[in-house]
């Protein structure tokens, strides 16, 4: 499949799998459970959190567009099927649940998935894509140590 019909369809995957952890998250990031956690001084305004996301789902969908478009296997579906799964648990374990250990093992794991992301598929043809990563690696070492900073502190 081309490219860029492989773009359109991670982009739905994508900012769909951020609509359903939003949807997780119900009122919780306004909520009192929310409100009263003591955050890393360096949290960052609310409104970062959608830039961010929005910028690294763009850049994955662009990846992922091309990966797909020249590695299409059942390894490569199960690992970005994994990263799908593990970006929306994240918001069930620590805003739905509030299991703020367990989010953060989750996350540790994304990271780990992204990075194996990185490493594994960017050899000669992806060379040059696999650096629109870096924006959702970088990311989630922020989100590690936010998440961090509320098990070990609260």
């Amino acid at each position: 499949m081309k490219a860029k019909y492989l773009f359109i369809i991670f982009l739905i995957l994508n900012f769909g799998g951020l609509a359903i952890g939003r949807y997780f998250m119900g009122d919780e990031v306004s909520g009192v459970w929310y409100s009263q956690l003591n955050k890393a001084p360096w949290t960052p305004p609310g409104w970062v959190f959608g830039a961010a996301w929005s910028l690294i789902m763009l850049c994955f969908s662009i990846y992922l567009s091309y990966l797909f478009s020249i590695r299409n296997s059942k390894v490569v579906v199960f690992v970005y099927s994994l990263a799908l799964l593990l970006n929306v648990l994240w918001n069930y374990l620590f805003f739905h649940l509030h299991y703020v250990s367990y989010a953060l093992i989750n996350i540790v794991l994304l990271t780990i998935v992204i990075i194996y992301f990185f490493c594994t598929f960017g050899d000669e043809k992806l060379y040059r894509f696999k650096y629109l990563l870096l924006p959702y690696i970088l990311w989630l070492f922020v989100a590690i140590s936010l998440n961090t900073y509320v098990v070990l502190y609260n």
